[in-house]
Order: structure tokens, then sequence, then C-alpha cells
């Protein structure tokens, strides 16, 4: 875009963007998640593995995963049922939620901070098929019923792996971002988008909140405490 002389910083700002925001989530620039958009369904059951070192394990990791699935599943969410425990800190390190769409869709999720290494998956099923998403690696595995894909030690069963091409996430969605700003197009992900991840991820927390206060885990000591 060619800055007009005569506008100032501010106003040159505003022209370029124009309205338009978007929710800095580099892991849905990641080239492995396009890949799997392309083959989920709705009635696919999801399971996302988070392990990292946050401030907050469900806010700052496992909302990323939330709003990823909430893309997939299209459907409002009739029930989330969760459990957390704090380990290292005297917050939540590891935490666990199951969550079920009205589409029939099923969810589960877990993000911890207990971890010897850094992990971040995401595996879906549906009817005669198993996708499995690496973040790190973005690469896809697909394990079909049937024979389209290379044999694999279960004859009933083959494996493709889908071409990606790998690319720096960061800069995927820096240059989404810009592409968005450009075209006047709809951001990968919006406010919107984050808003509803937001909402989520405070009603898992709320969830957590209310099973340690029945199952009275305020009681065991935080040091020594596992599953």
């Amino acid at each position: 875009m060619t800055r007009d002389r005569g506008l100032g910083d501010r106003e040159w700002f505003g022209q370029l963007v124009y309205g338009r925001f978007a929710i800095g989530e580099a892991g849905a620039a990641n080239a492995g998640l396009f890949a799997v958009s392309l083959l989920a369904t709705s009635d696919a059951a999801l399971a996302a593995i988070s392990q990292r070192t946050p401030d907050a394990v469900v806010l700052d990791v496992m909302i990323h995963d939330l709003d990823v699935v909430l893309a997939f599943a299209k459907s409002p969410i009739r029930e989330i049922r969760a459990v957390g425990l704090p380990i290292l800190s005297g917050k939540v390190d590891i935490a666990n939620v199951r969550m079920e769409f009205e589409s029939g869709c099923v969810a589960n999720f877990t993000a911890s901070r207990v971890s010897t290494e850094r992990v971040r998956k995401l595996r879906f099923f549906q009817p005669g098929q198993y996708v499995s998403l690496d973040y790190g690696r973005q690469d896809v595995l697909v394990f079909s019923v049937g024979n389209d894909g290379q044999p694999s030690p279960n004859p009933q069963i083959t494996v493709s792996k889908p071409q990606i091409t790998a690319e720096e996430p960061l800069r995927a969605e820096i240059a989404a971002f810009l592409e968005a700003v450009a075209t006047r197009s709809q951001p990968v992900v919006s406010l919107e988008d984050g808003r509803r991840a937001l909402s989520v991820a405070l009603r898992a927390v709320a969830a957590i909140a209310e099973h340690g206060s029945r199952a009275k885990l305020d009681q065991l000591g935080t040091r020594n405490t596992s599953f």
C-alpha cells in the first residue's frame, strides 16, 4: 500500500488497517493444520495435546487448541467437564477438558507444564479414519481403512502423509494478517474467534474450579499431588 504524503503516521496506520483486526495465533498458521482442515468432518472426535511452560495452563496454552477445535466442530457446545491440579505451582499446572458438542462431536484436551519435553499435537477420529498432526514437525499422518495409501502392519489399514510445505508459523501469521489488510478479507483468526475461544476457556476454568471444590482437591498438598 502506497502512503499518501499528506497523512500523518496515525492517520496512515488507520488507513492501512482499515478496521482489520486479528488474534495473534501462530498455531492457526501452521502448515500441517491447513492440511488437516481439508480432512476433518463435523462428527470427528478430537484430541488436542499441549505441553509447554506457560503462566496459566488453560488460558495461555489450551486456549489455542480450543480455538482450533471450535473452528473444526462448527457446533454449539453441549457440555464441558474438566479437571486440573496444581503440581509445580499454586496454579493449575495440568488440566484435562472433555467437551461435547450438539453435533455429537467429542473433544478431549490435555494441557500440561509437567513434562520433560515440549509437545503439541492434534488428533482426530472419524468414520474409517484417524488423523494425527504434529505442530512442531508440521507433518500429518492419515490412517485409513481401505487401500488409499501405503500398507501398514495391519492389512486393513493404510497410511498416507499429505504433502506439506513447512514454514515458520509466526512469519505465516504475520503474512496472513497483511494479506487480510491488503485485500480487506477476513483474518485467519478474527476478533470474534478469539472472543469465542476465551469464553470457552473461562468455562473450562470454572469447570475445573467446580470439580476441585467437589473433590476437595484444595485439601491435597500441591507439591506431592499426582494423578
